[in-house]
């Protein structure tokens, strides 16, 4: 998002809406299969994950403790969901 300077450039803006379009029909796939709950729980972790890292490798945002130890309670909380959820073989 940071690079279509608020939705001003063409191009940018297309692969960000592009984006945001491809992660609601997988979430959509996804429900078809697993509980909604539990899909969510993963789609929001993922994507907050991969946001911190996409800002650290491609942004230049620094990691810090703080954003590790969240990172990794959502990760522990996916887990624990899974594992509450009666899906987990």
């Amino acid at each position: 998002m940071k690079a279509t300077e608020g939705f001003t450039r063409l191009w940018p803006t297309a692969a960000c809406l592009a984006a945001y379009g491809a992660s609601f029909v997988l979430l959509s796939q996804a429900v078809k299969g697993i509980p909604v709950g539990m899909a969510y729980a993963i789609w929001s972790g993922v994507g907050t994950a991969a946001i911190v890292a996409i800002g650290a490798v491609y942004l230049g945002e620094p990691v810090t403790a703080a954003k590790v130890a969240g990172i990794s309670l959502i990760i522990a909380g996916v887990v624990m969901l899974n594992l509450n959820s009666g899906t987990a073989h």
